[in-house]
């Protein structure tokens, strides 16, 4: 029996550990122009080039999605931090977005923020 536990144990042990997802912290969005500008704040233990939250995007509440922001660094001492989109395209009278924030070694995360358009 204990040579089972040992080896779950060790099996365990070799799965890549899932870090925590970036969290949408807040967001606003306003009309500019033709399009929408998003700011959205997030947090995400950035722990250097390796492994950083790495964009968000803004999702139709069907899933398409609208608009993405790419983030080219860490913010390993930023924490939350905020970024913004400019010349989203929303259609017509839509009421609600989503947004989903990425990590560069987990991918999307499994939540959205839902944002309701002022």
């Amino acid at each position: 029996m204990n040579s089972l536990l040992l080896t779950g144990a060790l099996c365990a042990a070799a799965l890549p550990a899932r870090a925590a997802e970036p969290v949408i912290e807040g967001a606003t969005a306003r009309q500019s122009g033709g399009g929408w500008t998003f700011s959205v704040t997030l947090s995400h233990p950035d722990t250097g080039w390796a492994h950083y939250a790495d964009g968000w995007r803004v999702l139709g509440m069907d899933g398409t999605e609208l608009g993405l922001r790419v983030l080219a660094h860490p913010h390993e001492q930023e924490q939350p931090f905020t970024r913004s989109l400019s010349g989203v395209q929303i259609p017509e009278g839509t009421a609600q977005v989503q947004i989903q924030a990425r990590c560069l070694v987990d991918g999307w995360g499994k939540d959205t923020y839902v944002l309701t358009l002022p």
